[in-house]
Parts: C-alpha cells; sequence; structure tokens
C-alpha cells in the first residue's frame, strides 16, 4: 500500500523540546547542555558537532530547534544546506554556524561550508564560533572535499537512530493521552500504514486530527480521518 506524504502545516515549530528521543538521548542531552540559556552562551563550547543518521532520525529538527533557541537568545546564526545560495559570506556576528545535509553539498557549496568553517575555528576578531552539522553518513565516509570532510569529524559525533515502530506507537499514544485523546489502535494501525512514518508527520497528522475533531465535535475514528482529509 502506497504511503501517503502529510505536510498539514499546524504542529509547532522544532525544538528540543518536542524532539522524542527514544534511542538518540545522548546526542540531545549534549545540544541541551550545550544550548543553555544567554547567561551561559559565553561559555558555551566551539568544538565542532555533527549528527548522522537515515532519513527520519532526527538530524534536521535537531539542527533547527538549535538555531531556533539561539535566535531566542539573541544571537544570529549562519545556516547552509542543499538547497542554499553556495556563494554567501562568513558573518562575523553568526555566534554558530549549522550546516544541513552535508552529504548533498556540490562543489560550490562545499567551498562556501569550508570558508564558514575556517573563519569560525579561527575567527581574526573574537572568540571561535562552534560549527554544527548533520549528514547521512559518518563523517569518514562523506564524499566531499578533504579538508571540509576531515574538519566535519574533529568533535563531537552522534549517530541517529530512526524510531523502531513500537517506538512511535509509545509516542503517539503519550502524545495523544496528554492532548486527553482517545486514539484507538485502529486508527494507529491506519495512520502508521498509509502517512509517512517519521514522527514530524505522525505529530503533525496528530494534531490536525486533535484540532479537526473539536470542530467536527466528533470521537477521532478511522472515518473522521478520512473526513478530514478531504477537507484539506
Amino acid at each position: 500500500m502506497k504511503q501517503i506524504a502529510l505536510d498539514i502545516g499546524l504542529a509547532a515549530g522544532p525544538g528540543l523540546s518536542n524532539y522524542f528521543a527514544g534511542p538518540n538521548e545522548a546526542a540531545l542531552s549534549h545540544l541541551q547542555l550545550w544550548v543553555g540559556d544567554s547567561h551561559t552562551a559565553q561559555h558555551r563550547s566551539p568544538v565542532p558537532l555533527y549528527l548522522w543518521g537515515p532519513s527520519a532520525s532526527g538530524k534536521s529538527h535537531l539542527l533547527k530547534a538549535v538555531v531556533q533557541a539561539l535566535q531566542e537568545q539573541g544571537s544570529q546564526v549562519g545556516w547552509l544546506d542543499a538547497n542554499s545560495p553556495p556563494d554567501q559570506s562568513f558573518n562575523p556576528a553568526w555566534a554558530a554556524v549549522v550546516m544541513d545535509d552535508v552529504h548533498l553539498y556540490a562543489t560550490a557549496q562545499q567551498h562556501t561550508a569550508f570558508n564558514w568553517f575556517v573563519n569560525a575555528s579561527t575567527p581574526t576578531t573574537g572568540e571561535p564560533r562552534p560549527v554544527l552539522a548533520a549528514g547521512n553518513v559518518p563523517p569518514a565516509q562523506l564524499h566531499l572535499r578533504e579538508d571540509l570532510r576531515t574538519r566535519l569529524g574533529w568533535g563531537h559525533v552522534f549517530a541517529l537512530q530512526v524510531l523502531q515502530e513500537t517506538e512511535r506507537r509509545a509516542v503517539l499514544r503519550q502524545a495523544a493521552d496528554a492532548r486527553g485523546v482517545f486514539l484507538s489502535d485502529e486508527v494507529m494501525d491506519f495512520m502508521l500504514k498509509r502517512f509517512s512514518r517519521d514522527l514530524g508527520s505522525l505529530m503533525q497528522l496528530l494534531d490536525a486530527l486533535d484540532v479537526y475533531a473539536l470542530q467536527t465535535q466528533r470521537a477521532i475514528t478511522i472515518p473522521l480521518l478520512k473526513s478530514m482529509l478531504e477537507d484539506i
């Protein structure tokens, strides 16, 4: 049965508090301690960090959550991904540099990433800035220019895993209970079989179902789910 990708857009943005760690608790705990608050910013470690793992393991979620946390503290952050313009200059005002999906970088983006890394690590003025990056394989297996690849593996490296189905079920059940929503086994089976199985999409679906059920004053059932999708 073909899975359906879902982009309802009702879920909250990525945050460290709404990342369901499961087997990735070590990476989450490290980032929570590292982000800290605005009072601990000057003591924040400049050691690079690299996250790697398959799609839907939460790499981008964690990086975006860090960016959001730093921005809420009043800091500017440099962001580079596979869709970013490749000719961006390093900004000395940045408190950190974040690079997502580095395994997809074209030659020009690799040049920019290396330039940012060097400027962040050995600034002409001020303290070194941390570099946080993510890719789908360990640093040693990245098909990137050697000087960038080796720098990505300099510091902390965390391997992320995708949550297993039993863990996704437990998270959905916990999230539904927290909303005061009854989610039957039949509805959960339908969600897991018919929709994108990454946890972010499933949580968006649950958020949408909760809102739709309140609006229609109906219990969450498979017919309600189908009705909601027809109204989107």
